[in-house]
């Protein structure tokens, strides 16, 4: 008997077919929706009075640099092409009070930071901190009220605007309120204004949420609760994790007060807020990929259970994706050396 025709399987007709823009590297790069540079990356530096570099066992990869070693680590950071550090110093715990003092002190560390990174790299753009939880014995982002049961807004803000015109004067390019207090960055925009530093930006943490992803975070700057002292929640200054709306209510507020650059913290748990606010604004906005959120990549890595190039690129681009600008990230540096 004549043997049966083989039959061939029937081709859908179909008029569209996405996989046609898949199909090759080459093709994929030219459709590609979101891009990544390390220029729109700012990498957070820990530092430190020491005379050596102090691995942060909580933060795989990331050290408390020594003073006398910032210029060149610095200067290291430009040359991958990175758009800037965030600056964050360890205090001496002997240097700590109730009232945070030490913000203050015109030769603070981190003010002498600022003069080592302008001095190796002076067009490097810095980023510096501006809240009271490195200078507290309490751990708080300012001073507590009269009964010790809350922070005081309006003493804490009046302190931080003088702690903004002195990271000013000692050169830096954005000051970044990380507080959270309600009318400081308006405050901290008059200061600047008055102290004639109208070309210092303020990047704002806008939406700050009370996370539990900050831990290896107070491990690097030594931001814990200090023994003895009471237990208070961030939660009366920084934001409740279930709230969207009053996000858009802090950006508008932050705008209105004179923001530059409006970020989101944390990043990756909260990609709705970032393309909330990118839809509702048209300033720069932010992220922030905080201590827990990369310090998990690196420990699942650790275990095989991730890769870590691959899961380091995908949340990076899922930041950017979501709206962000600007992302603060600990990968920074790692993802330039790649580039």
């Amino acid at each position: 008997m004549p043997k049966a025709a083989k039959s061939r399987p029937a081709r859908l007709v179909l008029t569209q077919r996405p996989r046609r823009l898949r199909r090759t590297a080459a093709i994929r790069a030219l459709v590609r929706e979101t891009h990544l540079s390390p220029a729109q990356l700012i990498q957070p530096v820990f530092v430190h009075e020491g005379r050596e570099v102090e691995p942060i066992p909580s933060l795989p990869g990331i050290a408390r640099i020594p003073l006398t070693q910032l210029g060149v680590h610095c200067h290291e950071l430009k040359k991958l092409g990175l758009g800037g550090v965030a600056l964050f110093p360890k205090i001496d715990p002997k240097r700590k009070d109730a009232l945070g003092t030490e913000a203050l002190n015109p030769k603070a560390l981190v003010l002498r930071a600022v003069h080592e990174v302008k001095s190796a790299a002076p067009s490097f753009p810095i980023f510096a901190d501006i809240a009271l939880d490195p200078y507290t014995t309490h751990g708080h982002d300012g001073v507590l009220t009269k009964r010790g049961d809350d922070v005081d807004n309006d003493r804490t803000v009046a302190i931080l605007a003088k702690m903004a015109v002195l990271h000013a004067q000692a050169g830096v390019d954005f000051v970044a309120p990380s507080d959270m207090m309600d009318g400081r960055v308006s405050a901290i925009r008059t200061a600047l204004d008055a102290a004639g530093f109208t070309d210092t930006g303020i990047m704002a943490y806008t939406a700050k949420y009370a996370s539990a992803y900050y831990g290896p975070f107070r491990d690097a700057v030594g931001s814990k609760r200090a023994t003895g002292q009471p237990t208070l929640s961030k939660a009366t200054y920084q934001m409740d994790p279930a709230n969207r709306r009053e996000a858009l209510r802090e950006a508008w507020l932050d705008q209105l007060e004179g923001a530059d650059i409006l970020m989101v913290k944390p990043a990756l748990l909260y990609l709705d807020i970032i393309a909330s606010l990118r839809a509702h604004t048209h300033r720069p906005v932010a992220a922030y990929q905080v201590s827990g959120e990369y310090a998990q990549i690196c420990a699942a890595a650790e275990r095989g259970w991730l890769d870590l190039k691959s899961a380091r690129d995908e949340a990076l681009l899922a930041i950017r994706r979501a709206g962000a600008d600007v992302i603060l990230t600990y990968f920074a540096a790692a993802y330039a050396r790649e580039q």
